[in-house]
Order: C-alpha cells, then structure tokens, then sequence
C-alpha cells in the first residue's frame, strides 16, 4: 500500500509540474506578445502618431525624398540604406567631400517636431541642420542651424568654439549655444534627438528625453550669438539674417565619419 501510494504522489507531482512548465511558458509568450505590441516596428508610424500628424521622412528601404544638398538626386556613393538604416559612410572625417550632406527635399518645414533615432561610431562628427535653403554658392557643407551630433570624449571639435565654450559638443546648437543635461547613450548605441520649432519661433533640442538647448530665433539675444559665432560673416548673411528663414530643409550631414539613421519623423506644430 505505501509503494502505490508513493507512485500516486510522484504522480501528482509530475503533473503538477507539467502543468506548471505550461503556464510559465504560456506567461512567457503573452509578455513577448504585449512587448511585440507595444514596440513599434523601425521606420513606421504607430496609429496614434498618425493621429497626431507625424509624417515619416524615411521608409527604412529607399532614399525617397531624399537628395544631395545642392543637387539633383541621391548621391551615387557616401550614403546606403541597409537594415533599415539610413548610413552616411567613414571617409577622411572632412565636411562634405564624400556624398556630401543630404535634405529632404520634398518638403519645407517651418513650426514643426522633428525626431531622429542616431548612432555614431567612435570619434564622429555628423549633425541634423533645419531651416536650410541652399541658397549660398555650393561649397562645404550647406548652411543651417545645426543639432550638433558628436562624439565628445575623442572628437577635437568638443574643445572648439568661436565665442562661446562648449558650443560645438553633441546635442547643442553647433558655434551657438552649449548644451546642458547631456544623457548621451554612448557610442555605438541609438540615441533620439528632437528639434522642436514653435510657431513662435521658441525652439528646443532634446536628447534622449531631456532638453539641452532652448532659445527664441530671431531675438536680440539670438542675434547676438550669432554675432559671437563663426556665422557672424557675411557669406552666411547674404540671403538674409543667419538661421531666420521663415521656411527651410532638413538635413543629414555628411562629415567624413560613419554615423548611422532611423525613425526620422516630423509633425508641423
């Protein structure tokens, strides 16, 4: 009698576990499907963004609507599109001597949200520029208020400035203003930068969730970094004050080093 006994409690205790596995397994699979509903796929847009006017500016696959900064099409080398990235590749780490820079070229913007996924490799140099009109003579990289993408710790660039220290490190607006609360994620992983433009010409950058930079385009105290910064010189005032287009470009730069794209969406405000 205590054998069968013994052999009826292994038997529980065998299904017990059975069923146990199952309903881990079963637990398991209804997290991986919330986390798969809850993680928008790349390059996509979920139906609430859609619902509030995001527009995607890249489809992870092609080049559409994109072109080279001061020219007809696409370039024909620096940039490729693969894995759903969008790829500027490593040349000498010079401004525009590669590809060269890239704008949408499909629309202008001017109060919007614009919000770019990034990864740079170690020691790049890149930026996001807006408000570019591509009306200066072709040579370098054309001109724009830049959120400055960079890799502080090696880049020389992170030391550089006209007047105002710290103004050409990652997430700052590039000569002008130095960013503050910098939560970069580190090289080699992706980070989100936003540029935000208010009908008011109020604008912020935003790393990762945390603003950097705020200022009012067009203001005395604006003018005034400008006349403190390399753009104070005529060429970029030629075709009006610098960075006070009512309308303009968004650009990718291409500085020579690889830096890798994604998400890239905009809404107007």
């Amino acid at each position: 009698m205590k054998r069968y006994l013994n052999l009826s409690l292994l038997v529980v205790l065998a299904l017990a576990t059975c069923q146990c596995k199952s309903g881990n397994k079963t637990t398991e699979q209804a997290q991986d499907a919330v986390v798969a509903e809850t993680t928008p796929a790349l390059n996509t847009l979920t139906q609430q963004e859609i619902a509030g006017g995001w527009k995607l500016l890249f489809d992870g696959q092609t080049t559409n609507g994109w072109r080279g900064a001061h020219k007809d099409a696409f370039p024909d080398h620096g940039w490729k599109v693969e894995n759903g990235e969008l790829i500027v590749l490593n040349a000498d780490g010079s401004e525009s001597t590669n590809g060269g820079d890239i704008v949408y070229a499909s629309e202008e913007f001017s109060a919007f949200e614009l919000s770019v996924d990034f990864k740079i490799t170690e020691g790049a140099n890149s930026g996001i520029k807006y408000f570019v009109t591509e009306k200066e003579k072709a040579s370098g990289s054309a001109f724009g208020l830049e959120f400055q993408l960079l890799d502080d710790a090696v880049h020389p660039d992170a030391n550089l400035y006209t007047s105002f220290p710290g103004s050409r490190r990652m997430a700052g607006l590039y000569d002008l203003i130095k960013p503050e609360n910098v939560h970069f994620n580190g090289v080699g992983t992706w980070n989100t930068a936003i540029v935000k433009v208010f009908p008011n010409n109020h604008v912020e950058h935003w790393l990762n969730g945390v603003k950097t930079v705020e200022y009012d385009r067009g203001s005395d105290t604006f003018r005034e970094l400008v006349k403190g910064s390399k753009y104070a010189a005529p060429v970029y005032n030629e075709f009006g004050k610098f960075g006070e287009v009512s309308s303009g470009r968004i650009l990718l730069q291409d500085h020579g080093n690889e830096v890798s794209f994604r998400n890239i969406k905009i809404r107007t405000l």
